[in-house]
């Protein structure tokens, strides 16, 4: 892919260009648009080039769904001579053309973006007739095309110019993204129903403390915490693991804070804070510009990297006089190591039974709700969850996990009915799996995170 072209290549490439732009034309007698992107030097073709690209038709073709322009036709290429792609829009060229230079204005990675705009006639739009003014050199920010005209600057200056502007945006663009999936994960997570004994959209589930408002004020709050976390794994990434999870510490009691002034002093999403605040850690780890991970198996096992030895420290050192927490004080008298050793462990609820229960109701054709409603199922049945036996006692917490394995085994993907009985025999029992909760929205987060990238479906074309 990363090869460098000749000029010969290059001019070959754009009357090709031409020649397509024309036909266009011909056919469809409406405006082209023509997007390429600007990058200097012999070498036009790359992963973080691509990505770039795709990231600046995502903008094109969801401005043509927000201003209703159909696109009658859709033409792409990426070759080494460099990624393109021509639209026939019906529409006026103005307009058209105002919306390219809309998106070219927008952020910095628009500067890199060449939407041309043809008129039906052909000519070719100039920015200045929509209200667009020149574009800066990306190098010092002069105005106009002097310093190109000129040859100011070197082709290498040019190109570590070009690598910073794409690296820059998809750092802020991924956080920003992991942030957003976080939240979303999280509002899920309270609104799928039935849940047994938690706060979801029919009933407060076995808490008296919180509602649905509560978790929706909490997660609002928390949104910016999930970026936070990305960019500490971003910015630790050459350390060892053990450093980010020891510089996320910080972060997560300062969100810890945030969520108490939000709901008043209630405790909705602390399990989340760990959970998903180290797992968003490790995204940022594991981060590339050209390429982010996004496999939840690697994500998960530099989870463990980060956590284990911290996890094993904390519980060496424990005592009768130092244990605070539930969780400490179960694993001291019943050496339950909880979501803390899960986390040293690479969250195997998460792996090995959330995620795969959680893609089969999707793949039998289960709605979103109802397949977290079984993957929940599936968590409480086979995680110990500290929660329901700080709540309940041992043995409640034992049974109730079996009648969920029970339910399961009669009916692999049961009725929403036989898990809202469920609910009510949790809440009977005064029984929440809170600890399950916070895993199920870990599950869902780093669903969605695997599939963003192709969640985005390119335009579909419209009949003339």
């Amino acid at each position: 892919m990363e090869r460098e072209v000749t000029l010969t290549e290059v001019l070959e490439a754009r009357e090709n260009r031409v020649w397509h732009q024309n036909a266009l034309l011909e056919k469809y007698g409406v405006p082209v648009i023509s997007f390429t992107l600007n990058i200097a030097g012999p070498v036009k073709d790359s992963p973080l080039i691509r990505r770039s690209f795709r990231a600046g038709q995502r903008q094109l073709e969801a401005s043509f769904q927000a201003a209703k322009l159909p696109v009658l036709d859709r033409q792409e290429l990426l070759a080494p001579t460099g990624c393109e792609a021509r639209y026939a829009v019906k529409g006026t060229a103005r307009e058209v053309k105002a919306l390219c230079v809309s998106i070219e204005d927008s952020t910095g990675l628009g500067r890199l973006f060449d939407m041309d705009v043809l008129a039906p006639d052909g000519r070719k739009l100039d920015r200045e007739e929509v209200g667009g003014g020149s574009r800066n050199c990306i190098v010092c920010g002069a105005e106009g095309r002097g310093c190109a005209s000129r040859r100011v600057h070197s082709v290498e200056t040019l190109q570590k110019a070009t690598l910073r502007i794409m690296e820059e945006h998809f750092a802020a663009a991924d956080r920003e993204t992991v942030a957003a999936l976080a939240t979303r994960a999280l509002l899920e997570e309270v609104c799928i129903t039935p849940k047994p004994g938690l706060v979801d959209r029919a009933n407060n589930g076995s808490h008296r403390d919180m509602d649905l408002f509560t978790f929706l004020a909490s997660a609002a709050a928390l949104a910016p915490y999930w970026s936070r976390c990305v960019q500490i794994g971003q910015d630790t990434a050459k350390g060892t693991p053990p450093d980010t999870f020891q510089a996320l510490k910080q972060a997560g009691q300062s969100a810890e804070r945030t969520m108490f002034a939000a709901t008043g002093g209630v405790n909705t999403h602390k399990g989340a804070i760990f959970t998903l605040g180290t797992i968003c850690g490790a995204v940022g780890r594991l981060w590339r510009a050209d390429n982010p991970c996004r496999d939840p198996k690697a994500i998960l096992a530099e989870c463990s990297a980060m956590a284990t030895a911290a996890v094993e420290a904390d519980f060496a050192g424990l005592s009768d006089e130092t244990a605070h927490t539930t969780g400490q004080k179960l694993y001291l008298r019943q050496g339950l190591a909880g979501v803390r050793g899960e986390a040293a462990r690479g969250f195997p609820g998460v792996s090995e039974i959330a995620l795969p229960a959680f893609q089969r109701a999707l793949d039998s054709g289960r709605s979103r709700n109802d397949a977290g409603a079984v993957a929940l199922l599936h968590l409480i049945a086979k995680v110990t969850d500290t929660n329901m036996i700080a709540r309940g006692g041992q043995s409640a917490a034992k049974r109730a996990a079996e009648d969920c394995a029970r339910l399961l085994e009669r009916s692999p993907l049961p009725e929403m009915e036989d898990i809202a009985a469920l609910d009510q025999a949790f809440i009977q029992q005064n029984l929440s799996p809170g600890g399950c909760a916070d895993l199920l929205s870990a599950s869902l987060f780093l669903w969605g995170w695997e599939n963003e990238e192709i969640l985005h479906k390119p335009c579909e074309k419209t009949s003339p």
